[in-house]
């Protein structure tokens, strides 16, 4: 097959199998990781592109503290190239997609809120 496997960790909207096979048009095989030294919050404004899809849900946004205490469960998503392109045009502004380690030692993608 040759294609490359791209990871993303998520943390929220697309850990859902309806989001990810309306995005991706497969549930995608999941793994459970984490990402230390972030931490979560509760966003004031829905995504519309997200809810146009599946409906108004909470969204949460990833922020970077730095201390290693601070933990983010959430799961690995197996993508190909294609895939994560179509993550990145779902999530879009203000998030963006950066490399991280998560604690079981693996490089994955991960979308941030970008600093106001």
């Amino acid at each position: 097959m040759g294609d490359t496997v791209e990871l993303l960790f998520s943390y929220g909207s697309l850990e859902g199998g309806e989001l990810q096979l309306d995005t991706f048009g497969r549930v995608v095989h999941t793994e459970t990781d984490v990402l230390p030294g972030y931490t979560t919050s509760l966003t004031r404004r829905p995504d519309p592109r997200i809810a146009e899809r599946i409906g108004p849900i909470t969204q949460r946004e990833l922020r970077r503290t730095g201390d290693p205490r601070d933990k983010v469960i959430g799961t690995v998503l197996r993508l190909s190239e294609a895939e994560l392109d179509a993550a990145d045009d779902l999530v879009g502004p203000p998030f963006y997609r950066l490399p991280v380690t998560l604690e079981s030692g693996r490089g994955a993608w991960v979308y941030v809120v970008a600093a106001p």
